[in-house]
């Protein structure tokens, strides 16, 4: 009776086990379940799995492991461990001036940029629909312009002689008696630029602002007339914003890239260098080290503390627009 009593137990146990919750997977072996539950969705993005892959992740993990060696393209990477770092942030002068008029960049036209694109988007989508496309047009078309073609029109505005536009109209008008070296003078470059680069910066989250208006449902705003919204700013704050908080979101993290990436509008008005490396920017140091100097393993570093100062303020950017 106790060989059956025992038997009858372990039988119970067995059966308790087998027939409870199932035993948590591991990380791993989820994943490889899901790929092969799913795997016709990742046979799709295998193709872009494997360009990105090639094209952005194999090309970051070899700058970081650059950025750790002195490499001249001629001979072989040698390893040199944090030196690159220790120098950038303790013997390179220029490049901590490059940070600030960088961050200084950034924090002007980042948050400017950003208001003054979604403005303007609001206020085409607040048009007739033929019409929008004029207006569209004619913002975005400068984000698309090159360098080179734009800074003809900004070097003759900016000219230091009486044949400058500006200079012209401020000396017609008595403000100066003589011409003022707007791309020459120290104080005025960084304004200049921020200026040029404002007028430029109608880009893709410019777009995404306008198309995000335009298919905010209709109702919407129907419903909040009958409760009590009668103004088009009580529309914009309650209504529209918290229906395009997705666009807002790309918008923020497309201007933020653009602000810290400016390179091209600074070298072809005030040159490579700048006067007394005013307009210096942090992508003009890369490319000086890279492309003039062939000092990749420096040039790395410098890449690799750019991408930082992307990805943090980017991290910033998703807990402030990111909250539900």
């Amino acid at each position: 009776m106790a060989i059956e009593s025992t038997t009858t137990v372990k039988n119970e146990a067995r059966a308790a086990t087998t027939s409870g919750p199932p035993l948590p997977m591991g990380k791993w072996k989820k994943l490889w379940f899901d790929m092969k539950r799913n795997r016709m969705s990742y046979l799709l993005l295998a193709p872009f799995l494997l360009v990105f892959t090639m094209f952005t992740i194999i090309p970051i993990i070899t700058s970081v492991m650059l950025s750790f060696s002195y490499y001249n393209i001629v001979e072989a990477p040698r390893f040199v461990g944090l030196s690159n770092y220790k120098l950038l942030f303790v013997d390179d002068d220029i490049f901590l001036k490059a940070i600030g008029i960088t961050l200084k960049f950034a924090f002007v036209t980042g948050p400017l940029g950003y208001v003054l694109a979604f403005l303007l988007a609001w206020l085409i989508s607040q048009i007739p629909q033929k019409y929008r496309f004029f207006y569209t047009l004619c913002f975005y078309t400068p984000s698309i312009t090159s360098a080179v073609a734009m800074s003809v029109v900004w070097l003759y505005l900016f000219a230091g002689d009486r044949k400058g536009l500006f200079n012209h109209l401020l000396m017609q008008i008595g403000i100066l008696n003589e011409p003022y070296l707007f791309l020459q003078n120290v104080e005025s470059i960084v304004p200049v630029i921020i200026i040029v680069s404002l007028w430029s910066s109608m880009g893709i989250g410019f777009l995404a602002f306008l198309a995000g208006l335009q298919n905010v449902p209709k109702e919407l705003y129907e419903a909040g007339k009958i409760d009590g919204v009668r103004y088009r700013w009580q529309e914009l704050w309650y209504i529209t914003l918290p229906s395009v908080k997705p666009q807002l979101l790309f918008g923020a993290v497309m201007q933020v890239v653009f602000s810290l990436q400016v390179f091209d509008v600074s070298m072809q008005l005030v040159g490579m260098p700048s006067p007394l490396y005013a307009g210096h920017t942090i992508l003009a140091h890369l490319y000086d080290y890279a492309f003039i100097r062939f000092e990749m393993g420096y040039a790395s570093a410098i890449a690799v503390i750019l991408f930082l100062m992307m990805l943090g303020l980017n991290r910033l950017i998703f807990r402030v627009l990111g909250r539900e």
